[in-house]
């Protein structure tokens, strides 16, 4: 099972960069190709001794879900060199030389998992944050489980799961691209793992640090819904984001944002509409999360 990764930078972190591609050259098994991405900006030096990298220097910047698309195209159409793609964080690491071989046995052991979300854990402390376990039940970072989302820069997928139901949505730019790909990957019949034996060091910052956090959050929240869900739980799914969004009580100017951005939601083009089949949301709802929350 051949394996590669797709790393997305805008050049800022060349250290942190450094180490994590050096840490893709130390896995176990067959050598890992990289693609390095440079989201409109010039790559930094990336020479790493037995790592093949490719790169890829986008004019300008193109939002997380397009530079990562950008970064399996080049990897052949939908990703087509490999069977499986790794997507790290620029500013993450692989503390544990033996990731990549336990992605190809889960891989090959379940012919219908198609991405597995690794777990995230800050090298300061140690600890995993409790939105980086992608699920409701999220107080045991050390259970891993089937999920019905994953990490965006700490996963790894399957191409297939590209070559039959797309790549992330581009228009999204930041935010909620994941799950809009895994609400498609479930309903075409593939499976989502959370693997606590998979990790990834990445230092522990709050989502709210990007100055468009709020305003992307909303609007992608909308765009989520009305491309995925079934007519009559967009209403209820966004309704109840709406109701949690009051009670987390955010600043006032990242309240008039969030509604921006959810107005912006609904009066822009979200791209094409593919509602779900009920059977993929009784399937999310077995799965602990039932697609209104």
């Amino acid at each position: 099972m051949k394996v590669g990764a797709v790393v997305l930078t805008m050049g800022n972190r060349p250290a942190e960069l450094r180490a994590l591609l050096e840490s893709v050259a130390k896995q176990d098994g067959d050598p890992i190709e990289v693609v390095l991405v440079g989201n409109g900006s010039p790559l930094p030096e990336y020479d790493v001794p037995g790592l093949t990298v490719r790169t890829v220097e986008l004019p300008e910047n193109v939002g997380i879900p397009a530079g990562r698309n950008a970064g399996i195209e080049a990897f052949g159409p939908g990703g087509s060199d490999v069977d499986v793609l790794l997507f790290l964080d620029d500013d993450g690491l692989l503390p544990n030389p033996d990731t990549a071989e336990l992605c190809r046995q889960a891989f090959a052991a379940d012919p219908k998992l198609g991405i597995i979300s690794f777990r995230i854990v800050d090298p300061e402390t140690g600890t995993t944050q409790r939105r980086h376990v992608p699920r409701l039940r999220a107080s045991d970072p050390m259970r891993s489980s089937r999920v019905t989302t994953f990490l965006g820069g700490a996963n790894a997928a399957r191409t297939s799961v590209f070559a039959q139901v797309g790549g992330l949505p581009d228009d999204f730019f930041y935010a909620h691209e994941e799950t809009d790909l895994a609400w498609r990957a479930l309903d075409a019949g593939w499976m989502i793992d959370y693997r606590s034996d998979m990790v990834l060091n990445h230092p522990a910052v709050a989502p709210s640090r990007h100055a468009v956090y709020h305003r992307m959050v909303a609007r992608n929240r909308v765009w989520l819904a009305r491309r995925n869900l079934p007519a009559l739980l967009v209403p209820v799914y966004l309704g109840v984001w709406l109701l949690l969004t009051l009670l987390r009580k955010p600043s006032k100017a990242g309240l008039r944002a969030w509604f921006g951005g959810f107005r912006e939601g609904w009066k822009t083009p979200c791209g094409p509409r593919r509602p779900m089949k009920w059977r993929t949301v009784w399937r999310l709802t077995r799965l602990g999360r039932p697609p209104v929350i």
